[in-house]
């Protein structure tokens, strides 16, 4: 009979809570009112950058601790980055204060729309109003037309997305501003009142939208930046307890803009640099850290001659790279770049006694995308506990690397993530024990292989192994 009963009360405690979600997740909507919303959406490079600030008030009756953030289905597809932040104070006197920001489903969410919630810092109680500043980043969200260009052709891209912000909130007054490369616009979508100064297209404002309100917009303009995206780049980072820490990092480069058509003709190219290949690039900019020294560039053919270095102990070091061939659109390049760094400068010694390498997530190419990273961090021989702390969530897994005179292999700590951009680029943290004592296993070896190979050459010169007496 109990068996028989629990399915039952299963049931009727999922009818009545369902209700109850939906009509909290409702009430915590309508006790939010967004008093003012800018949005800004800089179009200047094919990574696209949105600055939202949000005025917030609460109109409740119970205090709020959470705002939520909405998304097309189209856009959460290519969000690389989201961070919200919580501003007090005005104009130079203004701090800033991080807010944690988290995924969210909601099962009344319209036409497919995607959530984020932003936790605040403090609960916003009733008649308060506090100030957002947020930052997303969208990559692959520019779409070239005509998708095919001749080598004297510029290249034309689409932005798609709304002239009204998506928020599940009442919003009194808005404006988007959004920033293109250049005065070249092909066309864009009007939504009275809109207004273009130079390269800025304004929409708004517009006053009193109702929570989901969304207009399609479309513009069509003119951007031939360089569409660098790293398709795939596995940096592997070696860890040598004599002093030395090596960096080799594998590129699969290409570039995805408009697909180039027709012949390539070199002498146009070279002749004439402001008419031909416009949207192409030939040079690249890595930023490598202080104090690299042995730095090299090669292909699968070979060392490529190409390249400048502009070190500095101090300040950061610039390594501008040119491929064989100017990249057009749809073309693609393979290479690896190799440096070394000096130890001292990025493994420590934490309060506890372990080591830990301090060095930079992300891609050392300038406004470059990538779509899937591979952080490889190679322990020396002998390293026990290894841990990573990485300030964004990534993927991890443990391998073993077998080198010259490894006798157990070396840990290695994988960290994988994909959609990187710029922004990436910020320090973390490879944790783990080791005893000084294993620095002296390969010496070790050496030395008793020699003594044993001389050994056998003294018994070999000393034993008669002649038949005769």
């Amino acid at each position: 009979m109990e068996a028989l009963l629990r399915p039952r009360i299963m049931l009727s405690l999922t009818i009545i809570l369902i209700p109850i979600f939906l009509f909290i997740s409702g009430a915590s909507s309508h006790q939010i009112r967004i008093n003012n919303a800018e949005r800004r959406i800089d179009l200047s490079t094919h990574i696209v950058k949105v600055f939202l600030t949000l005025k917030v008030e609460n109109t409740g009756k119970t205090s709020a601790s959470e705002i939520l953030l909405a998304f097309p289905p189209t856009q959460v597809d290519h969000l690389a980055f989201l961070e919200a932040l919580a501003a007090t104070g005005k104009k130079k006197k203004k701090t800033y204060v991080s807010l944690a920001v988290k995924p969210t489903q909601l099962p009344d969410a319209p036409n497919e729309t995607n959530y984020y919630t932003i936790v605040l810092a403090n609960p916003l109680n009733t008649g308060e109003t506090a100030t957002l500043e947020i930052l997303y980043i969208l990559t692959h969200s520019l779409e070239p037309f005509p998708v095919e260009i001749s080598q004297s052709e510029s290249q034309l891209v689409y932005y798609r997305d709304s002239a009204l912000i998506l928020s599940p909130y009442h919003i009194k007054q808005q404006t988007t501003f959004i920033k293109i490369p250049s005065n070249k616009v092909e066309s864009f979508t009007r939504v009275e009142p809109t207004d273009r100064a130079g390269n800025e297209l304004k929409y708004g404002p517009y006053e009193d939208r109702p929570p989901y309100s969304y207009s399609p917009l479309l513009v069509h303009f003119e951007n031939n930046n360089p569409f660098s995206v790293v398709e795939e780049l596995v940096r592997e980072v070696e860890i040598s307890h004599w002093g030395n820490l090596q960096i080799t990092e594998q590129y699969k480069l290409a570039h995805a803009g408009a697909r180039h058509k027709g012949i390539f003709s070199r002498v146009d190219y070279q002749s004439k640099p402001t008419f031909s290949g416009v949207s192409s690039f030939k040079h690249l900019l890595a930023r490598l850290p202080p104090r690299v020294h042995s730095v090299y560039y090669r292909d699968e053919i070979g060392n490529i001659s190409t390249s400048h270095l502009r070190a500095d102990s101090w300040k950061i070091s610039e390594l501008e790279i040119e491929p064989r061939y100017p990249l057009f659109g749809g073309w693609r390049a393979t290479f690896v770049i190799g440096y070394g760094l000096p130890l001292e400068d990025f493994l420590f010694e934490s309060s506890d006694g372990r080591r830990y390498l301090n060095f930079t997530f992300g891609c050392p190419l300038v406004e470059t995308v990538v779509d899937k990273l591979t952080i490889k961090v190679v322990l020396p021989e002998g390293a026990k506990g290894p841990s990573a702390v990485v300030p964004f969530p990534v993927e991890q897994r443990l391998e073993t690397k077998y080198s010259y005179l490894d006798v157990v292999g070396r840990t290695v700590v994988v960290l994988e993530k994909k959609n990187v951009v710029p922004v990436h680029n910020i320090p973390f943290q490879v944790y783990y024990t080791f005893k000084p004592i294993f620095m002296l296993a390969e010496p070790m070896m050496l030395a008793s292989a020699f003594f044993l190979f001389f050994t056998a050459c003294v018994a070999y010169l000393h034993v008669d192994l002649s038949i005769r007496k």
